[in-house]
């Protein structure tokens, strides 16, 4: 790999041991892509994956340990992905036993960490790490070291920034160091297009579902999606956004994706049009058919399928603020079409900690509340990971979620009749 002087003194321990093998990993990462050199970080701040105190994690919280100690903290603040546990979550005695003895038993350390690291704030956990609110929005052209996919494929599409699909722990090497290796999607090329995904569904596609299908049929490729524009409109307003969130992460967790371009929408796609898209790229056809064959194939693990669902989790990746405020509508309104006055399946909203003190801010927290909803600032996935949780019957409309757990996935509007009580 070719260094700059500054990075070669880094690497002969000029700037101390710690750094230098920061430096080592990092180079070793990127030759095992075939990266020729790195490139200077340039986000104001960085994104970690990794906030769980999981008792396993010894050796990452040795490492962490090494480089506070050597003073090797991160150049940039930093936010992290959510807290896995909430005493507003409902839990029973066993289950809430295993949480704090058994697997997240050293959160209070690992949290204590970070800070020293360079936390941004004491609430600055979160997978939507990019909402306003919360305050991490790289600019178009950034170049980033995250991990968190959901966040990654929003950053790249949505705001145009760069960021290779990294493990966690390298996320922070890269920040601590402030350098990434260049290529993937750092570069001009990997960013093109090698799939051309044509929407001709007869409504506006589930933005989980839509996501779902094709990050199962292009995998890691960046596909150029047409006709979503159709519903989406030519501007990245709130509600286009929040769309583009829930479709990425399905992107990225039912297949890998890190990038993809929405024609006359996202940044480069308006930019550059059609030109984005590669030689000789392969079409994808998505109609009702289509998106119904991929719901229709999702296996269904729970151990008895005709159980009652015990739990409902919404926001995999985190609910923005105005998903928030939709919902609070779409629950009382279902309710009062059920005749029924509160939500008859325990039923979990999360978001960003920053979020919510928003929406608290507004009427409809007050509204949300009475309806017997539950907003937390938790991650469903790691709440799912307890063996006994895992055994519930939960339902989502979070394939992420569906993808990671044994939850199970049904459609937004499918959602909403089973936790008021309605009929189909």
């Amino acid at each position: 790999m070719i260094l700059t002087d500054e990075q070669k003194a880094i690497l002969n321990g000029e700037k101390g041991e710690t750094l230098s093998k920061v430096l080592q990993t990092v180079i070793r990462y990127g030759e095992l892509f075939g990266a020729e050199k790195l490139v200077p970080i340039t986000s104001e701040y960085n994104h970690l994956v990794t906030s769980f105190g999981l008792k396993a994690l010894g050796p990452v919280y040795d490492l962490m340990n090494q480089l506070i100690e050597a003073g090797a903290v991160s150049g940039q603040k930093f936010s992290v992905d959510p807290r896995p546990l909430d005493p507003n979550v409902p839990k029973n005695f066993l289950q809430n036993f295993i949480f704090n003895h058994f697997m997240y038993s050293k959160q209070d350390f690992y949290e204590d960490q970070l800070n020293k690291l360079g936390l941004m704030d004491k609430d600055a956990f979160s997978c939507t790490c990019y909402m306003d609110e919360v305050g991490n929005k790289p600019k178009k052209g950034d170049v980033l070291s995250w991990a968190e996919s959901s966040a990654v494929v929003y950053a790249n599409s949505v705001l145009g920034a760069r960021c290779n699909r990294k493990s966690g722990i390298i996320d922070i090497m890269g920040s601590v160091v402030g350098y990434v290796p260049y290529f993937g999607l750092l570069t001009d090329e990997g960013r093109k297009a090698t799939w051309v995904v044509e929407i001709k569904t007869t409504k506006k596609p589930e933005a989980q579902l839509l996501g779902s299908a094709i990050g199962m049929k292009v995998m890691e490729a960046v596909p150029y999606v047409k006709g979503l524009d159709k519903w989406l409109g030519n501007e990245l307003d709130d509600a286009a956004c929040t769309y583009l969130k829930d479709f990425g992460a399905a992107t990225a967790s039912n297949g890998a994706v890190g990038l993809y371009h929405i024609d006359g929408l996202t940044p480069e796609a308006k930019e550059s049009g059609e030109a984005l898209i590669a030689e000789n790229a392969k079409v994808y056809v998505i109609d009702d058919a289509e998106l119904q064959r991929v719901y229709d194939n999702y296996p269904i693990i729970w151990k008895n399928p005709d159980a009652k669902p015990k739990l409902c989790f919404m926001g995999c990746p985190h609910m923005s603020l105005e998903q928030l405020k939709t919902w609070t509508d779409k629950v009382e309104a279902g309710l009062k079409k059920a005749g029924n006055a509160k939500v008859v399946i325990p039923t979990v909203f999360t978001a960003a900690p920053a979020v919510i003190k928003e929406f608290e801010k507004t009427p409809y927290a007050a509204r949300l509340k009475a309806t017997g909803v539950i907003v937390s600032y938790i991650c469903p996935l790691m709440y799912m990971n307890n063996p006994l949780c895992g055994k519930m019957p939960v339902i989502t409309s979070s394939n992420k979620l569906r993808t990671y757990t044994t939850a199970r996935y049904y459609t937004d509007d499918e959602i909403l009749v089973q936790i008021t009580g309605g009929k189909k």
